[in-house]
């Protein structure tokens, strides 16, 4: 009977407090029991099961998987946006570019310097971006960006815009991320004002930077690797690039011609940055953005549900290979 007392009595106390909205106080002088007893009867409800606090809303499953990329890479925070439509790949992109806008705007007040890289998913991070005031700061571009196809995903247009949404400064980086040869971008790399702005870029508070699949890459898209290229990436087992720099499924960079040739910040100083966003969406880019995340290049990530679920796939399989 005491046992049954004591169980009513609890349920009692957990429906006022859960279902009528009553303070511990407010129940304490109702029932007539102090408010410490109320406060160890309600934590005792919890236990013991009969009180079960269940959250339901669309982003827990996001919230699951962003704790799990947390708790399994060096990451200071993943943000995990809903897939509402999977065969559509420009909505992802697009509300994966928003998701990191959102997430670049809370960090800027400790902002001096922004280093940007470029991508079609980093652009529509800027397209996503309201017109705000941060006129102290600086953008720079990250890699080099110039040439007359696929202009709206430059680094060097990307600061542009950025600096225009944020009422900002911005500098441009009169190089291509690649050069047609080492001895080209030798010329350019002695160039004063190139390497100013590239010893600045190393030097920023927070960098924005795409992760591409090798094949699918901005640096295909933008016609920058010729097929010697391709074939050494397929060779040396490249698994995706961050900031034009490829690497391997281990995160490291591969030593190939075209390293030699790609003008941008190196990934050593990359790794220093106080504040490194990798933005990427898509199936396609989940080795790509293991292999980033296993290099330790960025500490932020901001992709879509699905692809955030099958690099937690991968990433398991590698440890148990026949699970």
């Amino acid at each position: 009977m005491d046992r049954w007392s004591d169980k009513r009595q609890m349920v009692r106390i957990a429906k006022m407090y859960y279902f009528q909205g009553l303070t511990q106080s407010e129940i304490a002088n109702k029932v007539g029991i102090s408010r410490p007893i109320i406060s160890k009867l309600l934590q005792k409800a919890r236990e013991s099961g009969i009180v079960e606090i269940v959250i339901k809303d669309d982003t827990l499953r996001t919230v699951d998987l962003e704790q799990k990329l947390e708790s399994e890479f060096p990451l200071k925070e993943a943000l995990v946006v809903p897939v509402d439509d999977p065969d559509n790949e420009e909505i992802n992109k697009r509300n994966v570019g928003k998701a990191a806008g959102q997430f670049l705007l809370r960090q800027l007040k400790k902002v001096k310097r922004l280093g940007i890289s470029w991508g079609t998913t980093l652009n529509h991070m800027v397209r996503e971006i309201p017109f705000v005031n941060h006129e102290r700061i600086k953008i720079l571009p990250l890699v080099g960006g110039i040439g007359r196809s696929h202009i709206e995903i430059h680094a060097n247009q990307l600061a542009y815009e950025l600096s225009k949404k944020l009422n900002c400064e911005c500098e441009f980086l009169y190089a291509p991320a690649v050069a047609e040869s080492v001895r080209l971008k030798q010329e350019l790399m002695s160039s004063a004002e190139i390497h100013h702005l590239l010893e600045e870029a190393k030097r920023v508070d927070l960098a924005v930077v795409g992760i591409g699949n090798p094949l699918r890459s901005t640096m295909v898209k933008m016609g920058y690797l010729n097929k010697e290229d391709l074939d050494d990436l397929r060779r040396h087992g490249a698994a995706g690039d961050i900031n034009s720099r490829f690497i391997d499924a281990e995160g490291r960079e591969l030593s190939i011609p075209l390293t030699e040739r790609t003008i941008g910040i190196e990934l050593t100083p990359l790794r220093r940055i106080p504040t490194v966003i990798g933005v990427a969406s898509g199936i396609d880019k989940v080795q790509a953005i293991l292999a980033s995340l296993r290099g330790q290049y960025m500490n932020v990530l901001v992709t879509d549900e699905a692809t955030a679920k099958q690099v937690l796939i991968h990433h398991q399989r590698s440890f148990n290979p026949t699970g």
